[in-house]
């Protein structure tokens, strides 16, 4: 069985290549996000994975905001696309990935290097005219992943392009369970683990459910990116039961991420 599903996804990987390469240059903006959203949903179905959305607030996914998250895994960017396809914003890393990479290039991914504040500069202009595009753009503040029931520290240098694009901050709060509703040790993808050990890590594990809540919108007029990521910081911790950190927002150059 788990070989069979690792020849699905590797299936549908190939899938996504050729519509990236026959379809998206032919499609407009809409076209292209049906495909990923889609696209998204097929590859959780293959690696078991079902989505539980909680949007207490109703916020309407079409109106302008730079959208962020707490960060767990790769399916990370799957599991929010299986709901309201983005532009993300990624570790350049992930773009040498094979199939992967060159797949979430075509998405429109917006790759940064880890340590470049001339890279952060560069990203900033960019997500201000995506948004003032009318395109979602989504990061991850923390700037890698952690193990669930941790949250690192956020960085703050991209929340000022939401002060810039006069939107608000959308925080969303992500968990990956099991059956029990306990945190589900498969979903981590930490330390020198590999995607290819992810993957099979998943594909051994049983089903698990992600469950991603919208947090309250953070009106962004008149207050500095800091205190911003200090807010958004505070909201998703509390979301997913955890206590209130001191102190958890770094600069990105400060760490050379």
């Amino acid at each position: 069985m788990i070989a069979y599903r690792l020849f699905r996804i590797i299936a549908h990987l190939f899938a996504g290549l050729l519509t990236c390469a026959l379809v998206f240059p032919f499609t407009d903006a809409a076209g292209r996000h049906w495909r990923i959203r889609r696209w998204s949903i097929k590859v959780l179905a293959i690696c078991r994975v079902t989505v539980e959305v909680s949007n207490p607030y109703q916020r309407d996914i079409a109106s302008p905001a730079l959208i962020i998250a707490n960060h767990v895994s790769w399916l990370d960017i799957f599991v929010i696309n299986s709901t309201e396809p983005c532009r993300f914003v990624a570790k350049s890393d992930i773009r040498d990935w094979p199939l992967i990479g060159w797949l979430c290039a075509q998405a429109d991914t917006i790759f940064i290097a880890r340590g470049k504040q001339r890279d952060v500069r560069r990203i900033f202009q960019g997500l201000v005219s995506s948004i003032h595009a009318g395109e979602r753009v989504a990061f991850f503040p923390e700037g890698t992943t952690a193990a669930q029931g941790a949250i690192l520290p956020f960085h703050a240098n991209l929340f000022e392009a939401a002060v810039d694009a006069h939107v608000p901050i959308q925080p969303y709060a992500l968990r990956y369970v099991d059956a029990a509703g306990q945190l589900h040790p498969a979903a981590d993808f930490i330390g020198d683990m590999s995607f290819a050990q992810s993957m099979i890590a998943i594909m051994k594990a049983a089903p698990m459910k992600a469950e991603l809540i919208q947090l309250k919108s953070i009106e962004t007029a008149g207050i500095h990116r800091r205190d911003l990521a200090a807010i958004a910081h505070v909201a998703i911790a509390e979301a997913l039961g955890q206590r209130r950190p001191e102190e958890q927002v770094v600069s990105m150059a400060s760490v050379g991420n």
